[in-house]
């Protein structure tokens, strides 16, 4: 009986596991890994603020998808009657989203290929066009269901090598706890605090969100199996990014880090021969999930806003999701990552991340269009405070970008 409720209960994974996977990138990894070896367990705290934040949002967005019928991008274009109000949001946001998914996609192609080059020494160069080729094709071939179960597998290929590598590790559970409950804030740790924070909301996943649910559902009687969905799935994406902070933090602490596959030597004396094929299969399923998000988060976005009907199978979905792994193949080839327009990208990111957060809490808010679904007052308050945290560090962001430019 138990087992039967928990096979139904892992049937309702689905949408919230692909907001999951696109989180735990080479970003999230890397971040996880420099805060573990720089502060120990410390910022463990962070880690659980921005799993708890990102749950709330993405509820409400699941919801807005859900109730509405519509993406967040269609929602959003709704909100204004001045034509040329609406015209700036819109652009803004749409612009600012492609940016930083064509931005950042050749970085999630050459982390992919971390694991596979540290294990056969093959240039990176060489290894993220294939795996970008290869995503190319997924795009092409496969609908909404397959990917899904990409992403699902690829979770549980990430938990079961990063959770393994946390107990094998063997850190101290009391400081560990201490870290998780009690926060503090090291000196010289700021920057960090919000870099776990920003590699784990992310702006385009609103929009994978509120529109991925719809292939999926459509009732508001699915409600409960969309909550359930999100809660379960970014929760283990949470415990992924907390096992390797903390296996970072148990092992490699006060050593400069460029690398999670830093991690595989340590590793050596516990695990054998299996600590970097361990630590490399982990970072190429981040990394692969990854990169499958980014332009999937470009092509949901555009298509939202657009009103471009028939999601994952619209002819101009797939156009657009090529041109970003298209670009992301080429310029990982040549190694191409200009400095100039990743800052552009952050700055970008940095003004619409708090004005996203801003449109969701507005629009969850609308009686005519969410009916008795908009939030109570107790969420609110909740959703208020994430924006003001959210807020700060897209103002943060920007300052820290512009000032790169100066």
């Amino acid at each position: 009986m138990a087992q039967s409720k928990l096979v139904e209960k892992l049937k309702i994974i689905g949408p919230g596991a692909i907001i999951t996977a696109s989180f735990i990138g080479p970003g999230t990894v890397t971040t996880a890994t420099r805060a573990g070896a720089g502060f120990g367990f410390a910022l463990l705290w962070a880690v659980i603020f921005s799993i708890i934040a990102t749950i709330f949002l993405q509820e409400m967005v699941a919801r807005i998808g859900i109730v509405t019928k519509q993406g967040l991008g269609e929602n959003i274009r709704e909100l204004f009657q001045n034509q040329i109000l609406k015209f700036a949001s819109v652009w803004i946001v749409l612009i600012a989203v492609c940016v930083g998914c064509a931005a950042y996609i050749s970085g999630d192609l050459l982390g992919t290929s971390l694991g596979v080059s540290y294990l056969t020494g093959i240039s990176e160069n060489y290894v993220a066009p294939i795996i970008g080729i290869i995503i190319f094709m997924l795009n092409l071939l496969g609908g909404y269901k397959f990917i899904e179960k990409v992403m699902i597998f690829l979770i549980v290929i990430m938990s079961i090598t990063f959770i393994t590598t946390m107990f094998v590790a063997g850190p101290d559970v009391l400081h560990v706890l201490d870290g998780a409950f009690i926060p503090s804030i090291p000196d010289g740790s700021i920057l960090m605090i919000i870099a776990l924070i920003g590699t784990t909301v992310v702006p385009y996943n609103f929009f994978i969100h509120a529109s991925t649910v719809s292939e999926k559902w459509n009732n508001v009687k699915d409600l409960k199996a969309v909550r359930t969905d999100t809660i379960l799935s970014i929760t283990v994406g949470g415990i992924i990014t907390a096992a390797i902070l903390i296996t970072a933090g148990a092992l490699i602490q006060g050593t400069e880090v460029t690398s999670v596959v830093q991690l595989a030597s340590p590793l050596e004396p516990l695990m054998g021969d299996l600590a970097p094929i361990f630590v490399s299969i982990g970072l190429f399923a981040a990394g692969f999930s990854s990169a499958i998000a980014s332009p999937m988060g470009a092509a949901v976005t555009v298509s939202s806003f657009m009103r471009w009907e028939g999601g994952f199978a619209n002819k101009k979905y797939k156009t657009v999701f090529s041109v970003v792994i298209i670009l992301g193949i080429i310029t990982s080839a040549i190694g191409f990552e200009p400095l100039e327009v990743l800052l552009v990208a952050q700055a970008l990111n940095g003004i619409i991340l708090p004005l996203i957060a801003v449109f969701i809490m507005v629009v969850v808010n609308r009686k005519n269009a969410m009916g008795k679904y908009v939030n109570p007052l107790w969420l609110n308050i909740i959703g208020g405070l994430v924006t003001a945290v959210v807020f700060f560090l897209g103002t943060y962001s920007l300052v820290d970008a512009i000032s790169s430019f100066l």
